[in-house]
């Protein structure tokens, strides 16, 4: 037996794969993005290579730069909707669509067992789904297009057991910022790392994909939830092929285990410049902030808009509040439940959805010596505008900040 990704990764190699191994896996579905795709196109005909393995399981969502934000930008996604038409790439996702890890769980493509490969460093989302999820290079994804197949060194796993009800005012996103601040940026280098616990069993499978979205923020090479109820329920009439759960054996080695109880945890924010510079929300209440953002593919899902309504609704911001919805649908979800109409009458402007201003390249990008309370993965300098500062919360915590223009507890509003 062994852990999830030994498991996994030996199945899809079709040997036993112990931590450490170096091994050669069968990839069940490979994504690159607009930002992404160019490099790996690139990379694919200097290689040589005529034809993708299967272009049913080639996922192209355009989300980084969605609309174009320049002609350079246009020209390039233009030649790649123009590739992916050659090569018979079906799962292209354009414009409005949605952030790519969201597009790949909402459409069925992350399953139980298989391996996901991304084009793009939070791919490890889809280890919610109890997948070996991870993300890579251009080169190394025009080798997976080409042959369907990639090296891996199997990666040692840390267990994380997180027990206890999380108290009002605190969010999956808290979870994982306090899991950063105990194992640090660099604490899962090249490393999986396992969910376990009471918490997480109680997790829907939004929260779940916050967590396994930010093992990347720790080095981890991967983040795994192992499947249950929730998991195969999520995915009944919405996957888009067979699977078959892989779950950690009796006698698993992990290379280390945090336990964490929850049940006193108060809201968790990451001060800049790094995501493991976590302190609780007392510690920082009153610093002001420019900007205030919730979406990305950390806490764009309903659920976080919904959250976010909940402190809003009938309140008026004191800062530019950007909500930027990680699908089409859950867009859609959020006006047909009223929840857009209440952020909007609260004063938020509403951004359609995609990356937006995770990544400093594509609206909401911020002037030196501003600074922005976010729900992202990411705070460091200039992530979001040259000079610029990002904190990170929950949408809970976001919302509470929009409406004082400086930092704010959640639980004052609940």
């Amino acid at each position: 037996m062994g852990t999830i990704s030994e498991l996994i990764l030996g199945r899809a190699s079709g040997k036993p794969a112990a931590a450490g191994d170096f091994v050669i896996a069968k990839v069940d579905f490979a994504m690159s993005h607009d930002g992404t795709s160019v490099l790996a196109v690139k990379a694919f005909k200097e290689m040589r290579s005529e034809k993708v393995w299967d272009p049913s399981r080639i996922i192209i969502p355009f989300d980084h730069l969605a609309p174009a934000n320049n002609e350079n930008t246009a020209l390039l996604q233009r030649e790649i909707r123009q590739w992916a038409a050659e090569q018979g790439i079906s799962h292209l996702y354009d414009v409005g669509e949605g952030v790519c890890h969201q597009l790949l769980s909402e459409k069925g493509f992350a399953m139980p067992g298989k391996v996901i490969v991304g084009a793009d460093s939070h791919s490890c989302t889809y280890g919610a789904f109890g997948a070996f999820a991870t993300g890579v290079g251009a080169t190394d994804m025009a080798e997976i297009f080409t042959s369907g197949r990639l090296w891996f060194r199997v990666p040692e796993t840390i267990r994380v057991t997180v027990d206890g009800d999380l108290p009002i005012g605190t969010a999956s996103k808290d979870v994982i910022l306090r899991v950063a601040k105990e194992l640090r940026s660099d604490g899962a280098t090249y490393k999986a790392i396992e969910f376990y616990g009471t918490t997480i069993g109680q997790m829907p499978v939004a929260g779940r994909m916050t967590l396994c979205n930010m093992v990347i923020e720790m080095g981890g090479k991967a983040g795994i939830v192992p499947p249950d109820r929730t998991t195969l329920e999520y995915l009944e009439g919405r996957a888009v092929e067979a699977f078959e759960p892989v779950y950690a054996g009796r006698d698993a080695v992990y290379c280390d285990e945090l336990h964490l109880d929850v049940s006193g945890l108060q809201p968790q924010v990451a001060c800049p410049p790094d995501v493991d510079n976590v302190v609780g929300v007392e510690e920082v209440e009153g610093t002001p902030v420019d900007q205030v953002l919730i979406g990305s593919c950390t806490n764009g899902r309903y659920e976080d808009l919904a959250a976010a309504a909940g402190i809003l609704k009938g309140r008026t911001v004191k800062c530019r509040t950007l909500i930027v919805p990680a699908s089409r649908n859950i867009m859609i979800r959020a006006i047909e439940t009223g929840i857009a109409t209440d952020l909007l009458k609260a004063g938020a402007t509403i951004c359609n959805p995609g990356c937006g201003p995770c990544l400093g390249g594509h609206l909401g990008v911020m002037a030196e010596g501003e600074a922005c309370m976010a729900t992202t993965n990411r705070n460091f300098k200039g992530r979001m505008g040259k000079g610029a500062d990002v904190y990170l919360g929950s949408p809970l915590t976001a919302a509470a900040t929009a409406i004082n223009g400086r930092i704010a507890d959640p639980r004052r509003y609940l």
